[in-house]
């Protein structure tokens, strides 16, 4: 099976304006392109690069720096996000992605808080026809005090929910450095699988830069039945067009 393809312009194809990102990644064999922010965009360019590159929107993070933990915080955090839903319908995404802290400091509570904060992101989801992809982060290397570590915790909060509209966005990367056990944990979770990131480990370069095994990973997934988009979410080893050449191969 060859999956649908994202690229996530944002570490990738750095060497180009961000809006002429869109059209080099649909050259080279992308169907879909994704982003990190979208508050320090202007929409409806990046609706045009899009449309005019003849390429998708898988999407882009739809919480910023607020936490889902933190109960202080959850008005502020389902604010944010019908803006991002909004943003996202804007530009005609499919999905954003959250977390459960920002990308800044975060406390530690119950999970509780986080089920009923998820059950409501799910309410709105469902409202509004954008899907959630609930992802964990590794915690070795990039983000340190994450709360939300294994495909585990992920997939069981979004099981117990049961909305269609709210899935896990298993990042290979992520869960190598956190917890291994790449394929057991796709065979046992990947009926949660929303959206799917790639990028090797050590380095977060492109798949053969590292130890993962992506042509074992990607038959497991294929095993589970996903058909959903492979988003390559990596920093090039040396080029964007020798890591898009590595990519093409697999």
């Amino acid at each position: 099976m060859v999956f649908e393809k994202s690229a996530c312009i944002e570490p990738m194809y750095q060497e180009l304006p961000f809006l002429e990102r869109f059209r080099a990644a649909g050259q080279d064999g992308f169907a879909y392109v994704e982003f990190w922010s979208w508050t320090d965009k202007d929409l409806r360019a990046v609706r045009q690069a899009a449309e005019d590159a003849g390429v998708g929107i898988a999407g882009f993070n739809g919480d910023a720096e607020l936490s889902l933990i933190d109960p202080r915080q959850k008005e502020a955090y389902l604010a944010f996000l019908r803006r991002s839903i909004a943003a996202a319908r804007e530009v005609g995404a499919r999905s954003l992605t959250i977390h459960s802290i920002g990308m800044g400091e975060g406390g530690m509570v119950h999970s509780f808080t986080v089920f009923d904060n998820l059950r409501s992101c799910a309410d709105l989801a469902e409202e509004s026809g954008i899907r959630l992809n609930l992802e964990p982060l590794n915690i070795t290397t990039d983000h340190r005090g994450n709360f939300l570590t294994t495909t585990r915790m992920a997939a069981e909060m979004t099981r117990l929910i049961g909305s269609p509209m709210l899935k896990v966005l298993y990042d290979v990367y992520h869960m190598q450095l956190n917890e291994g056990s790449l394929c057991d944990n796709i065979r046992t979770y990947g009926d949660q699988f929303g959206h799917i990131h790639v990028a090797d480990a050590p380095g977060r370069h492109e798949p053969g830069t590292g130890e993962i095994n992506y042509r074992k990973v990607f038959s497991c997934l294929e095993e589970t039945g996903y058909t959903g988009l492979v988003g390559f979410e990596l920093i090039p080893a040396e080029t964007t067009a020798q890591a898009v050449q590595t990519i093409m191969q697999y």
